[in-house]
């Protein structure tokens, strides 16, 4: 395994990093691998299009059920030419 040294971290980053850390129980250097590793996980992984892109953040909790709101019948289109019914 390598190492890798960050200097000149901001401090309002690290203590970011530490609270982060602390929320999802690892320690700073763990959460800092984890960080690095989705972010370079993602970069390959770039959805192609907007549907891809909803689908990968919709699919990973269940999917999602929408009530369609009802449609009435399309109404007849205007009649233009001289047919004896518009006569009247």
């Amino acid at each position: 395994m390598a190492s890798l040294t960050i200097r000149m971290l901001d401090e309002r980053l690290k203590k970011k990093l530490r609270l982060r850390a602390a929320r999802n129980g690892r320690s700073m250097e763990e959460e800092a691998r984890q960080i690095l590793a989705a972010g370079l996980r993602d970069e390959h992984a770039a959805a192609t299009n907007l549907a891809d892109a909803i689908a990968a953040i919709i699919d990973p909790i269940g999917g999602l059920e929408l009530d369609l709101p009802f449609r009435s019948p399309m109404r007849e289109p205007p009649r233009f030419d001289d047919s004896p019914e518009d006569a009247a």
